[in-house]
């Protein structure tokens, strides 16, 4: 944990719904299905909205909020056709095949993410990604993230993972019923919660790291109700995000701005994919504050040479260039979380 700490120090500054059947594990579920593969192989785009489901628990229907044209190709930003079972949680989008109906180029899933990064799929083209980007691909890290490594964000006053979703939610008000995507979600601390919450009619947890995604899946395989909850597991870049222009309601960020290789790319499709009235909520590292003292500051420009830790005024001014408004913040040493909205 000692070692954790070091490298901390060094290196941060980062649902048709299957029903509900009582006493079956979700492996058995899922194997029961795999009998009866030709009741699920329809090809159609994402349906407007989905067929009412039967709640086996409470004998209820409930809708779900199905988003007409929802995953895009990453290459043309084209509506996705869908194969397979439809449907929003984990198993249904697993067995689903999607493909472009414009560059014809199709994607699919693996451990149980689904990979929408324009590079999947290639053989012999290899892209070398930023060290900071690497780093978090690392298996090692992937691991470390949620058993040692964000509890030392406490130091630069990050107030807790519980507190911060609390503050999120907040901002999140006006996105209820909705779509939440959480981009460069790690090993799905935030997406779990905000899955768990029952807040949102979806919510996808994307990140670019595979082993970040592994990390999230071996976290939510132990809880049943994850395993069927409307959430989705998307392998992207945050720069080219899978979805269609105006068709997100709320789009996190939690301790992720700083890793950015680009952060206006990241903003400018954050903002694409929000529909009007959208909200946008980061949190990140400052590179300092108005209370840091003079000499230190130097230290935290050279820092920021490796990490892109911005200023506040710098966040608030990549926003707006962005054309996002109602920007606010609330920060503690060098923690902040933003906000901002799409008109």
């Amino acid at each position: 944990m000692a070692m954790a700490a070091s490298v901390s120090a060094s290196l941060v500054h980062h649902q048709l719904q299957f029903p509900k059947t009582q006493h079956l594990s979700f492996q058995s579920q899922f194997r029961s299905l795999q009998r009866f593969p030709s009741s699920f192989s329809t090809s159609t785009t994402i349906p407007a909205t989905s067929a009412l489901l039967l709640d086996s628990d409470s004998s209820t229907q409930q809708v779900q909020a199905i988003e007409e044209d929802f995953f895009a190709c990453p290459i043309c930003y084209e509506p996705l056709i869908r194969k397979g079972p439809s449907g929003f949680n984990l198993s249904a989008i697993y067995r689903s095949g999607f493909k472009c109906k414009r560059c014809k180029k199709s994607y699919s899933s693996k451990d149980m993410y689904l990979d929408l990064t324009i590079t999947t799929g290639l053989r012999d083209y290899t892209e070398i990604q930023p060290v900071r980007t690497e780093l978090f691909r690392s298996p090692l890290v992937s691991f470390l993230y949620e058993r040692g490594w964000r509890q030392n964000f406490s130091r630069s006053g990050f107030p807790g993972p519980d507190e911060e979703f609390n503050m999120a939610q907040e901002y999140f008000t006006s996105a209820k019923g909705g779509r939440l995507v959480d981009v460069s979600c790690g090993s799905g601390l935030f997406s779990r919660k905000f899955a768990k919450s029952g807040t949102y009619s979806g919510v996808v947890a994307l990140d670019f790291s595979e082993n970040m995604l592994r990390q999230c899946y071996d976290f939510i395989k132990k809880d049943d109700i994850l395993l069927t909850a409307n959430l989705a597991l998307v392998r992207a870049d945050v720069s080219r995000l899978p979805f269609s222009s105006g068709s997100v309601d709320a789009v996190h960020a939690g301790a992720a701005l700083h890793c950015w290789p680009s952060p206006s790319n990241a903003v400018a499709e954050i903002t694409r994919v929000l529909r009007s009235g959208g909200v946008f909520v980061g949190t990140t590292f400052l590179r300092y504050t108005s209370s840091t003292p003079w000499f230190i500051r130097p230290f935290r420009e050279s820092f920021a040479q490796t990490y892109s830790n911005l200023t506040e005024e710098e966040i608030e001014d990549l926003c707006k260039s962005c054309g996002l408004t109602n920007y606010s913040s609330k920060i503690q040493q060098s923690f902040i979380m933003f906000s901002a909205q799409k008109p």
